[in-house]
């Protein structure tokens, strides 16, 4: 079972401080023997909660509920889903009340993640794989918006125009023009995207999908490339997600410690730990030209961590 204490103490002011963000030097000898320079924007920082790419991709479905005087927010995740959190502690912050539609059945236990929502007063609706599939169905919003006709309902992931504004704004937080490839974990595409929309025509964008099944540019969807010409500046790569979506190895969880001995940065096994270790393989392929100026965003998503057993991560 979750433990209370350990959850608690992530609790605190719910403002977001993107001063608290940091670009932190990535200095590896993998990095260095290949002439290479890397730094980590650490949006992990701005809030325990609703954290990285989280507060971005959210901050512009908050603004419409305001404007549209919505009561409640409503999304989907499953049930180690970050983005749940984020939003069960987001609505909390700004006055609304929250529903989470929760991938699966009713869990005998529930697991840290959505005893953290819960705090926050997000109450759950738990649909079978089959029914949950339906989360984009037009049928299916339709008759979810007229049950809660107070309520405004934000796609997965925050996936969608507003999830992608507000994610084109984190290269604001770095100076852009430094860096020749911008790295970032993929699950929804929706950080992706918006990072492919706000980059410079000669950088690349670099994408680490966490979801097994993925090719092609799929998680990306072409439809949300307004500009054709921007899928030249973009690269994914597919074979870093560890057996799937929150899937684990021993191997990854030993990398993740060794990036903290190395360089203080805390990494989480669903997405950031990924990114930072095809990153790290990808160099040692000679994927990057020398010379190269990495950007590697860090995206939040720490709490997934406390899903572990105790003592398996150093931090």
């Amino acid at each position: 079972m979750a433990n209370p204490d350990k959850i608690y103490q992530y609790g605190g002011d719910p403002t977001i401080n993107l001063g608290n963000a940091t670009l932190d030097p990535l200095r590896l000898p993998v990095f260095e023997e290949s002439g290479l320079e890397a730094s980590v924007l650490r949006l992990d920082k701005i809030h325990p909660e609703i954290s990285g790419n989280k507060w971005f991709k959210l901050k512009y479905y908050l603004e419409a509920g305001r404007l549209q005087k919505k009561k409640r927010l409503i999304s989907f995740g499953g049930p180690y889903s970050n983005h749940i959190i984020a939003l069960a502690c987001a609505a909390h912050a700004h006055g609304f009340s929250s529903t989470g539609f929760i991938r699966g059945e009713t869990p005998a236990v529930l697991p840290a993640s959505l005893f953290t929502a819960m705090k926050y007063g997000m109450d759950f609706q738990f649909l079978p794989r089959e029914t949950y599939l339906q989360k984009e169905d037009s049928g299916f919003l339709s008759s979810l918006q007229s049950k809660y006709p107070e309520a405004l309902i934000i796609p997965e992931g925050g996936c969608g125009e507003p999830g992608f504004r507000g994610a084109g704004e984190i290269l604001s937080m770095a100076g852009l023009s430094a860096y020749s490839h911008i790295c970032c974990a993929v699950g929804t595409g929706t950080t992706l995207t918006g990072l492919l929309r706000a980059c410079k025509p000669q950088q690349k964008v670099v994408g680490i999908s966490v979801l097994k099944g993925t090719h092609g540019i799929e998680p990306l969807r072409t439809s949300w490339i307004n500009d054709p010409a921007d899928t030249n500046k973009l690269q994914l790569f597919h074979d870093y997600h560890f057996g799937g979506y929150a899937k684990k190895t021993t191997a990854l969880l030993d990398f993740m410690n060794g990036i903290y001995e190395q360089s203080g940065i805390p990494t989480d096994f669903v997405y950031t730990g990924k990114l930072f270790y095809a990153i790290t393989d990808l160099t040692r392929k000679n994927y990057f030209p020398a010379g190269s100026r990495i950007l590697i965003v860090h995206s939040g998503g720490l709490l997934g961590n406390l899903s572990l057993p105790e003592g398996q991560l150093q931090f």
